[in-house]
């Protein structure tokens, strides 16, 4: 196999890549923004078209304070949100003061064969300043062979003054594709915030 180099070193003069090359492009595909939802549903557009769909989250602000932002996916367009995770779930955090640090794993906050809603973030604060932003990655989710595989990093405002860096990962166990997304806060509305869906080149 040839490998091919690039003579002109600026990148600036790369107008466009070979044929077999993949630009892992991200195609923006739906954009949902809260205004005292209950709840925001991705309900179309999640089909063979992408290998991985990625939802970025924008100061997802909660009515109440101390909640935790989770999703969950839906085999039955909608019917019920409640398909089978297991994960695992930690975290980096700081408080404002100082005063405390830590890096650690969180088993109250995985899922072993669950249909529970997964948990993304711990206590969200509820502060005009306070919100949460990150990423969810869902890998390949009209497979009707695999598990559905997930990570997620974000990062938040928790209410005791303190900042988190939270990673969830893990698998839907099931090898029906899930067509539908959800997301909402554990209690309480989502009161502000923006979550838009790309799918992946």
């Amino acid at each position: 196999m040839a490998i091919l180099t690039a003579n002109n070193q600026s990148l600036t003069e790369i107008t466009s890549l070979p044929s077999g090359v993949s630009g892992g492009a991200m195609i923006l595909l739906e954009t949902q923004t809260a205004s005292s939802s209950a709840t925001l549903s991705f309900t179309s557009d999640i089909d063979d078209t992408y290998d991985e769909y990625v939802f970025k989250f924008y100061d997802l602000h909660p009515a109440t304070d101390n909640v935790q932002f989770s999703f969950q996916g839906s085999t039955d367009g909608g019917s019920s949100y409640g398909v089978t995770i297991t994960s695992t779930f930690f975290r980096a955090y700081n408080y404002e003061g100082g005063t405390d640090a830590a890096l650690e794993y969180r088993t109250a906050e995985d899922l072993a064969q669950s249909t529970s809603f997964q948990r993304l973030t711990e206590g969200t604060g509820a502060d005009n300043d306070q919100s949460c932003s990150g990423t969810l990655h869902l890998f390949n989710p009209s497979s009707t062979t695999f598990v559905k595989h997930f990570t997620s990093r974000i990062n938040m405002y928790e209410n005791g003054n303190s900042c988190h860096t939270i990673f969830a990962a893990g698998y839907i166990n099931d090898t029906t594709a899930i067509t539908r997304v959800r997301f909402k806060f554990s209690s309480g509305n989502i009161a502000t915030g923006t979550i838009k869906m790309y799918g992946v080149l």
